[in-house]
């Protein structure tokens, strides 16, 4: 499994539109997407920071992904007017879920 992790710098005011966004507007859109398995979405309501997570099948999957996963990404911060900080990409080599 691979995750693409996007760190966000914006208002604390903007997380829950930033929620709804991602819940109405992002996730259609992602499920599409081969390979696609799961979001996270965490934020510091202090600071006003959130990183996505998504997680992909495979690096193949998550690499073919990137143009709109960019697309996306900055659809959603203009939307709710954060500035995008980085966008790092890992191999996922431990997880559990219970």
């Amino acid at each position: 499994m691979w995750a693409r992790i996007s760190t966000y710098e914006g208002s604390p005011d903007s997380i829950d539109e930033s929620v709804t966004y991602a819940r109405e507007t992002i996730l259609p859109k992602a499920r599409q997407l081969a390979g696609y398995r799961g979001i996270y979405l965490v934020a510091d309501r202090q600071t006003g920071k959130s990183l996505s997570i998504t997680l992909w099948d495979r690096e193949d999957d998550l690499r073919a992904s990137e143009a709109e996963a960019d697309r996306l990404r900055e659809d959603a911060s203009d939307h709710v007017g954060d500035t995008i900080a980085g966008v790092e990409r890992f191999e996922v080599v431990l997880h559990e879920f219970t």
